[in-house]
């Protein structure tokens, strides 16, 4: 049996300006969007095939209660730096710029999404740096 994570579904105040967001900025592609009941959801994927599903309640007011269940989305990209600054320059704010990280083969920048999700772009090395072991080491 093969298992996978196919796509999350996140709640969205501004439909237009998170779509705007996660298609413009970020380079997914809608792939449908949905009218249900009281909700409209926009479908993105990624080169992947992963997709973020965006929701958009009818009856809910003002900012989006996070809570303390989700605490970010991964995208990756072979740009990190390059990604980062779309988003500044589409207006994101920055939670912290690219870094190259010492202890993984990583260069990774956190943005926030128009309602404040932590979006952590994360750019992968082909090097590992001595010392680290597990799955995607060597």
């Amino acid at each position: 049996m093969k298992t996978s994570v196919d796509q999350y579904c996140i709640n969205v105040t501004d439909l237009e300006k998170s779509v705007h967001f996660y298609e413009t900025v970020l380079g997914l592609e809608i792939t449908h969007r949905i009218e249900i009941p009281n909700v409209t959801e926009v479908v993105l994927a990624g080169a992947d095939g992963n997709r973020i599903q965006l929701a958009r309640h009818h009856d809910q007011e003002g900012p989006i209660d996070h809570g303390n269940a989700f605490w970010k989305l991964y995208l990756s990209t072979d740009d990190c730096e390059g990604l980062y600054q779309r988003c500044i320059d589409g207006g994101a704010e920055s939670i912290s710029p690219p870094e190259r990280l010492g202890d993984w083969p990583v260069t990774a920048a956190f943005v926030s999404d128009p309602d404040g999700y932590q979006v952590e772009i994360l750019q992968h090395h082909d090097e590992t740096p001595a010392g680290i072991s597990g799955p995607n080491a060597g």
